[in-house]
C-alpha cells in the first residue's frame, strides 16, 4: 500500500487527504479534500474534529438523512445506501449500515458505508454495522471492520463477516476508545494473520 492510511479513534480514518468520520484527531491538519460521514453519532460527526481537518475547498459526503445536521457552507453531496457516485478523482458506492438485533444503529435511518475508489485502490469502510447481507462479497483492497462490541461486530462476529468479503487487507476499528479494549486488535490479527494490519493511533 503506497497511500498514508492513520486510524485515530473510533471509526475515524485518513487516507491522504481523504478522512471518514474524523474523531480523536491527534493535530490540527486543516488538508481535508473530501470527508466521508457515515452517521449523526458525535463519534462520528464531531465539530471539534472537523475544525481540524477541514478547509474552505473541502468537499462533505454524508447521508441525505443528516440534512437537517449540516451547518457549513462547504460544498456538500448528500447519498443515499445502495447508489454509485463519481466525483473528479474519487467514485464510491454506498453500501447500507445498521445493526441487525441492536437499537443503535437502525436500516430505516439509511446511513452509510462506503465502498471508494481512492488512489487506484479500493477500500471499503463498513462503519457502525453488524454482519449484514449488503457487506457479501464485496471486493475491495482495504477492509476497515468494526470489532469493539455493543454498537458494532465484536471480534468473533467480524471473523465470521470478513470471511464473506473479497479483500487483501483488514484494519480493525471501532475499538480501544469508547468501547473494546486496545487489546481486541491483537486479538482480531491473531486470528486473521498478516492480511491484518493494526493501524490506532
Amino acid at each position: 500500500m503506497v497511500d498514508e492510511i492513520i486510524v485515530f479513534r473510533q471509526n475515524s480514518i485518513k487516507i491522504n487527504d481523504l478522512y471518514v468520520d474524523p474523531y480523536g484527531v491527534d493535530k490540527e491538519y486543516h488538508d481535508a479534500k473530501y470527508i466521508f460521514i457515515t452517521h449523526s453519532h458525535y463519534d462520528h460527526y464531531s465539530v471539534d474534529d472537523l475544525a481540524k481537518v477541514m478547509n474552505v475547498n473541502t468537499i462533505f459526503i454524508m447521508p441525505s438523512s443528516m440534512k437537517d445536521e449540516y451547518h457549513y457552507p462547504n460544498q456538500v453531496i448528500f447519498v443515499n445506501p445502495d447508489t454509485d457516485y463519481d466525483l473528479e478523482d474519487v467514485t464510491f458506492k454506498t453500501v447500507r449500515m445498521y445493526n441487525l438485533d441492536k437499537p443503535f444503529h437502525p436500516k430505516a435511518n439509511n446511513w452509510c458505508g462506503y465502498l471508494i475508489n481512492y488512489n487506484g485502490l479500493i477500500y471499503y469502510v463498513m462503519g457502525d454495522t453488524d454482519d449484514i447481507k449488503e457487506a457479501e462479497h464485496i471486493k475491495c483492497d482495504v477492509l476497515f471492520i468494526p470489532i469493539g462490541g455493543k454498537f458494532t461486530m465484536d471480534v468473533n462476529e467480524a471473523l465470521t463477516c470478513q470471511k464473506k468479503i473479497d479483500y487483501q487487507f483488514v484494519i480493525p476499528v471501532h475499538y480501544g476508545s469508547i468501547v473494546g479494549s486496545v487489546h481486541l486488535g491483537e486479538e482480531f490479527k491473531n486470528k486473521v494473520g498478516d492480511k491484518c494490519i493494526l493501524k490506532i493511533k
